[in-house]
């Protein structure tokens, strides 16, 4: 089975109706990444933080895998995948594809601020002041805020480096160093980006690019790769 990395974004859930950074109309608008996603926030005003992350848990609570989910699902009857995702949200995960590696950390877990290696499950939809580890520090949310280390990146780029095809859907391609997942393939591999306003990539760039959100866009290449 040839081996398919997809690498998928902020516009993979929008589909399912999860607001986006970058939206107009999106949930972070109100807040600046300083003051939410940052470790300097935490210090400043966790109480504001764990607000933050509570409403993106809920909103990802009321969400189902949208149809570009469980195609790539579906891209496991014939291909060997493996989901790399800048997402926090589990609809990977939910759409039932098997291995599915977090850039970012997970909305659905946290974490010691003082033991990092201490992550728990945490289906609530809410994470609150007072809740604490088995080590009595507090709780934070399991995500990497800006200016913390990505832990998963040098796995990601191993893994996205064995790509024999490299599917991209809907990332800006601007959030260092996650972005550098999808330059990491061989020469040989082929690449394909999925995005409805796709960014641009340079003359020397050798992405075959689909201009159509992720559902239409992951349908079309299915049927390509299938011809």
């Amino acid at each position: 089975m040839k081996k398919i990395i997809l690498f998928s974004g902020a516009g993979m859930s929008a589909e399912s109706g999860l607001k986006t950074f970058r939206d107009n109309n999106g949930l972070w608008e109100n807040y600046r990444v300083k003051d939410v996603a940052t470790p300097e926030a935490w210090q400043a005003d966790p109480e504001l933080v764990l607000q933050f992350y509570n409403a993106r848990r809920k909103q990802l609570l009321n969400a189902i895998p949208n149809p570009a989910h469980l195609l790539i699902k579906k891209l496991e009857e014939k291909f060997d995948v493996t989901v790399i995702t800048q997402n926090i949200d589990d609809l990977h995960e939910r759409a039932a594809s098997k291995n599915v590696i977090h850039l970012h950390g997970e909305l659905k877990k946290v974490r010691s601020e003082k033991f990092e290696h201490l992550v728990y499950d945490w289906p609530k939809a809410e994470l609150n002041l007072g809740e604490l580890c088995e080590r009595g520090a507090q709780l934070r949310p399991h995500v990497v805020w800006f200016g913390e280390e990505v832990p998963m990146m040098a796995k990601a780029l191993e893994i996205a480096a064995s790509a024999e095809i490299l599917i991209v859907v809907g990332t800006s391609l601007n959030v260092y160093p996650a972005a550098n997942v999808a330059f990491s393939a061989s020469k040989k591999c082929k690449n394909y980006l999925i995005d409805p306003n796709p960014p641009a990539l340079g003359e020397e760039s050798n992405f075959t690019v689909i201009k159509a959100g992720a559902e239409e866009g992951v349908l079309l290449l299915m049927r390509k790769l299938s011809a």
